[in-house]
């Protein structure tokens, strides 16, 4: 669990200074404070909404056959090209 939290919290404290530097003291910040507070700030925009869940929905789900389907076709597409690759 230290694993974890101690390098957020020191990322989490270096953004913070930067922020501050650059809002308290923007006549002595520098390149290195802007682009930690903007890093900071992109890796707040992340979709973290969209990760994995237990249980697939929409049009791949697990009760249509449209996903085994596709990867059927895809399959039995790359052992004709390895056939056609390996005999040309």
């Amino acid at each position: 669990m230290v694993r974890r939290w101690v390098p957020a919290l020191v990322l989490c404290g270096a953004w913070w200074w930067a922020v501050l530097r650059l809002v308290l003291t923007p006549a002595h910040a520098g390149v290195v404070e802007g682009a930690v507070a903007a890093g900071g700030w992109g890796l707040s925009l992340l979709p973290v909404h969209v990760a994995a869940t237990a249980r697939p929905i929409g049009v791949f789900d697990a009760g249509t056959s449209l996903l085994r389907r596709a990867t059927v076709r895809v399959r039995r597409a790359a052992r004709t090209w390895r056939r056609r690759r390996v005999a040309g």
